[in-house]
């Protein structure tokens, strides 16, 4: 698999992105409003890739992860949880903190949502974020989805609080 957008190429996250995954992934500031982030250790970033190895090796994937890469540089990625029957995706971004704010994360998400919908068929897609998250919230937004739920009961990793979540929904 290779996508090329206007700007990035999406490329399979493996282990071969391990030093650029490690600085975004366990970075306390890049992650903080993230449920699974920051990794607590480097074996954490080079477990989860190797699981992304795997996965890009399946008949039938449970998730994929591309990484998101401008001018030779990997900057970030997003990833598609495939859910229920195989019906619905579930998108997810990260970009380094140096990049945000540039539309890497909605054109790196419009790519991916296109190459699930021709290779698995699936059309419905999900996204949460924590409700404070505005910059996941324009992404979500700008990718044409639409709030469905606000509920309070999310908890970041690298956090002790209890707030709120929103779900938004895409049907393509």
């Amino acid at each position: 698999m290779l996508i090329k957008t206007k700007r990035l190429t999406l490329e399979p996250l493996s282990v071969r992105h391990f030093e650029s995954t490690k600085v975004y992934s366990t970075d306390p500031e890049n992650t903080r409003m993230m449920c699974f982030l920051p990794c607590d250790s480097v074996e954490e970033v080079l477990d989860y890739l190797k699981k992304c190895d795997i996965q890009w090796s399946a008949n039938a994937p449970e998730y994929l992860d591309a990484a998101l890469i401008l001018d030779g540089e990997h900057i970030g990625a997003v990833s598609i949880e495939i859910l229920e029957d195989g019906s619905i995706g579930e998108l997810g971004w990260i970009i380094r903190k140096n990049y945000w704010g540039k539309g890497y994360a909605v054109e790196g998400a419009e790519a991916f949502i296109g190459y699930f919908k021709e290779r698995f068929g699936i059309t419905h897609y999900i996204a949460h974020c924590d409700a404070d998250n505005t910059a996941s919230i324009r992404v979500m937004e700008k990718l044409g989805m639409d709030l469905k739920d606000r509920y309070y009961g999310r908890k970041n990793r690298n956090s002790e609080n209890i707030c709120y979540e929103c779900l938004y929904e895409l049907f393509v």
